[in-house]
């Protein structure tokens, strides 16, 4: 299984510190050229790889760590999304009539065709999500929503790699509204840092 990500701002470090810290290779990709944020990989990390954003988008599991107005872009870099496992961890503030009425996430899905996407890692901010998730004797939640109940099992596998408790919360019209931030209302679950000693 190989992954990526999307995005090399705020979430994206911090979700590179999280495969960093187990040992996890993951290629990490923005429009720039690599070589831009090529020091800023290796200093997280032996096993951060810069790539170009068409290497990137050729991992199995895809996190998208972009602004929310940028992912149409991203979408563009394949033709078809079949076979591929797309993470948002994005937030927006864009109105709801501007999503079809839709939560964030199924918005988001509706860009990258025949691709699996999970809503996850997008509650916490970037400064809790790149600690160590092993915290107080617990580890820190995710919660994920999708309408693939294979592809929410997968990076929930994945996220209990990386030392997080993973939650699921159904399908993304569902779980997805949770974890929404929308406007100036934001989902139940935005932003709690919840522990769990299960």
């Amino acid at each position: 299984m190989s992954y990526s990500i999307i995005g090399f701002g705020e979430i994206g470090h911090a979700l590179a510190r999280a495969f960093a810290r187990t040992g996890v290779e993951v290629a990490v990709a923005t429009t720039r050229a690599p070589e831009s944020f090529a020091a800023d990989a290796a200093a997280i990390g032996p096993t951060i790889i810069p790539k170009t954003l068409a290497e990137a988008v050729k991992a199995d599991t895809i996190f998208l760590a972009v602004r929310f107005e940028s992912h149409p872009e991203v979408a563009k870099a394949l033709p078809d999304w079949k076979g591929k496992t797309v993470i948002d961890a994005m937030n927006t503030q864009a109105p709801l009539e501007e999503l079809g009425g839709l939560p964030s996430s199924a918005f988001v899905a509706t860009q990258f065709t025949g691709a699996s996407v999970v809503k996850g890692f997008n509650h916490l901010v970037a400064a809790v999500l790149g600690q160590d998730p092993a915290v107080h004797g617990g580890r820190r939640v995710v919660f994920l929503a999708s309408d693939n109940d294979g592809a929410a099992a997968q990076v929930g596998a994945l996220a209990e790699k990386l030392g997080f408790a993973p939650i699921q919360l159904g399908e993304l019209s569902e779980g997805g509204w949770l974890v929404h931030a929308r406007g100036k209302k934001w989902g139940h679950l935005i932003f709690k840092d919840l522990i769990t000693f299960a």
